[in-house]
């Protein structure tokens, strides 16, 4: 089973929340349901950044290193190869 790890975008102030998942369009319908504390008081939310790995170890382990990213390192990653976001549009 993959997991993945994706990042948002507030529409509201441009600001990013890293997460993971097994479902990114599902997870992105919660965010935007305001059922996750820490996103409801941006809303809305879309999804800029989706990235698929093996295992949910792996995940977690990316997501971590998300969490510590600059700006500019993700804005890099939105903009990168590796980047499926248009799987899950």
């Amino acid at each position: 089973m993959p997991y993945y790890v994706y990042i948002i975008q507030s529409e509201v102030d441009g600001s990013y929340y890293k997460g993971f998942s097994e479902d990114p369009s599902r997870r992105l319908i919660q965010h935007n349901e305001g059922t996750t504390l820490s996103t409801r008081h941006l809303l809305p939310w879309k999804l800029v950044y989706v990235e698929v790995l093996n295992s949910k170890q792996e995940a977690l382990l990316r997501e971590k290193n998300l969490k510590k990213a600059t700006r500019e390192r993700l804005e890099a990653l939105i903009g990168h190869s590796k980047n499926i976001v248009s799987d899950f549009l």
